[in-house]
């Protein structure tokens, strides 16, 4: 009966180590394995996060009231960003332009606005395809800036510590010093339609000021202008 009984436990033995390394190549293949692709036919979410496998974020889809502030150099900026869209960051995390829109008609009054926007590296937007309408007003175009080549990490410092002011007056204060010390970043080009419904193609220099001027006017009139430092007009060509 004892030989009995020894023969049952080493069975059990074996048996219990034979299913434990069954179950764990079982597992190890699972792991070893990639998932297989989902299918979705419809999803609905108010924001949508896409990273890379070190869990760096990537892309941000989100409506106006869950879309991402913004970062650079680690540094969140404090603000509430209230248009809907896209946002995209790069390697390091850095957002680096994006897609944001809105609009709405209310008691008669319009008010739009879209932007694709691509950032220079650790810096803002340098060049845009953008669509402005307000009061009956609207513009729309491609636009290119000259950026500094410092880091725009500074700048959201300042501008974050303004925005925690409790006061008023001394927050505004405290924004504008702020942007007033920061490089400038002069806008170079401007091809597209004007607030006055004319096509036009303005060329600036580094300090942002135009010195070319192509436009085509509502009316069908077309002109080229030269201008000087001071926005003077020192050469006016029209087709006659």
């Amino acid at each position: 009966m004892r030989r009995s009984l020894r023969r049952q436990i080493r069975l059990l033995q074996v048996s219990v180590v034979v299913s434990s390394l069954a179950l764990i190549f079982v597992a190890v293949a699972a792991l070893g394995q990639t998932p297989a692709p989902q299918r979705i036919d419809e999803l609905t979410v108010e924001r949508l996060n896409v990273v890379d496998a070190n869990g760096t974020l990537r892309l941000v889809i989100a409506n106006k009231d869950r879309m991402h502030p913004g970062v650079m150099d680690g540094v969140t900026i404090n603000r509430r960003r209230p248009s809907a869209g896209l946002i995209f960051f790069n390697d390091e995390g850095d957002e680096v332009g994006g897609l944001t829109y809105d609009g709405e008609e209310r008691a008669a009054q319009r008010r739009a606005g879209a932007q694709l926007a691509f950032d220079q590296l650790k810096q803002d937007q340098t060049v845009a395809i953008t669509y402005a309408e307000s009061n009956d007003q609207r513009m729309a175009g491609l636009q290119v800036w000259d950026r500094a080549d410092t880091h725009l990490t500074e700048l959201i410092k300042k501008l974050n510590d303004a925005n925690a002011l409790t006061n008023d007056a001394d927050r505004e204060k405290a924004v504008k010093a702020a942007r007033a010390a920061a490089p400038a970043g002069p806008r170079r080009v401007f091809v597209g339609k004007n607030q006055e419904k004319a096509a036009t193609v303005s060329l600036a220099d580094a300090t942002g000021k135009p010195r070319l001027t192509l436009t085509v006017a509502a009316d069908g009139g077309a002109s080229i202008d030269f201008l000087d430092a001071a926005g003077k007009v020192v050469r006016h060509l029209t087709p006659q």
